[in-house]
């Protein structure tokens, strides 16, 4: 067995880290010991109620902020307690701090890459040349989670080709059809709605109002549709407003850890997205077998093959190209089921959480044994 110890910034409700869940739960037949640590409370810890239920108990690492002294000997003492075979980052802080931990204890560290957008403001770029500098110092490999994200990188002229590495990510949804009825009926949906969902953290960039202003357009054309945005995150007073001309046609369901009983809810996967490296809520959309219409951008098209497993839309959405992609699906029951069973197929092919870890498991083992080789 590799030992690999993870280490993030939070356990809240983003893509990141909802994803380690994933990954402890395929982690034991890929030959990895995993564990896992955290540097800050946020939101209740969400995330970590997916890795206890696979047996792992998160850490939390006590930091005063990315530049204070004691915030690295913090994270250095907690590896040295654990002493793994390889430590694996994510996200900005932890691939900081983290990384330059391991490497001043002689522990081979794997960085994952699950942004392609750094931010503009002078505190924000510097903070990512930072994590990127360290990145490209102390780390065995970077682990881009998309091509798309890999160039992106790359064109900062943040590392090497050599040394920045492309491995998608995966998931280990499994389908459960029937329990959307529940859902539906918790959230007062009735069971001839078109339901068309968006799953995705409340942040800028993901379309929400677009999404809400072609839901207005179509209402009078479909009499059923109803728009549900599950998810949480800081703006969520923001979707709100968005979604409010549409009253009860939009429902609110916050975080949900019950993703595919609400995907067995719905007849449409949503994601208008303006940027995102490879959003984890399309594959598990295909693992349910729903058809999935987002935006041409970044790492999607890598995911769903326009017009064979989803509809893919130019990015920056606009609303009345969002209207004119949404309606065939929504008026098209044969439609609908004929991408969804394509998407499941590529899924299966493509993108589960045993394929991803297996790929995984083989740069923690090749970065192992540089340890011992030095």
């Amino acid at each position: 067995m590799t030992r690999v110890h993870v280490v993030i910034d939070s356990l809240t409700w983003g893509g990141a880290e909802l994803l380690l869940g994933d990954l402890a739960a395929a982690a034991p037949d890929a030959g990895i010991e995993l564990s896992v640590g955290y540097l800050s409370s946020q939101d209740g810890n969400v995330a970590a109620d997916r890795l206890q239920r696979n047996g792992i108990e998160p850490q939390p690492i006590p930091v005063r902020g990315l530049l204070n002294p004691a915030s690295i000997l913090s994270v250095r003492r907690h590896l040295a307690e654990r002493d793994p075979d390889v430590v694996h980052t994510h996200l900005e802080y932890a691939d900081t701090l983290g990384c330059a931990a391991a490497r001043s204890l002689g522990i081979p560290a794997l960085s994952s890459l699950h942004v392609m957008h750094w931010g503009r403001d002078f505190r924000e770029r510097s903070r990512a040349r930072l994590a990127a500098f360290v990145r490209r110092r102390c780390t065995h490999r970077v682990v881009a989670v998309s091509d798309a994200a890999r160039r992106a990188y790359l064109a900062n002229g943040w590392d090497s080709e050599q040394h920045l590495v492309t491995l998608p990510n995966g998931s280990a949804a499994d389908a459960q059809r029937g329990r959307g009825r529940a859902v539906r009926s918790e959230l007062g949906l009735r069971q001839d709605d078109l339901v068309v969902t968006m799953l995705t953290v409340l942040r800028p960039g993901k379309g929400h109002d677009v999404a809400g202003s072609a839901a207005a357009t179509l209402a009078e054309r479909f009499p059923r549709l109803r728009l549900l945005i599950a998810g949480d995150g800081p703006s969520r007073p923001d979707v709100e407003r968005a979604v409010r001309p549409l009253g009860d046609r939009a429902v609110m369901a916050g975080h949900r850890d019950d993703v595919m009983a609400v995907l067995d809810a719905s007849d449409v996967l949503l994601h208008p997205s303006s940027f995102d490296a490879f959003p984890t809520g399309l594959i598990e959309a295909m693992a349910a077998a729903v058809p999935v219409l987002a935006t041409r951008v970044g790492g999607i098209p890598e995911i769903v093959v326009d017009g064979e497993t989803g509809v893919l839309i130019d990015a920056p959405p606009a609303a009345d190209a969002l209207t004119a992609a949404l309606a065939p699906l929504l008026a098209d029951g044969d439609l609908r089921r004929t991408l969804g069973a394509r998407g499941r197929e590529r899924y299966s092919s493509e993108f589960t959480a045993a394929r991803w870890v297996r790929r995984l498991a083989a740069l923690y083992r090749e970065a192992a044994v540089s340890r011992r080789a030095a």
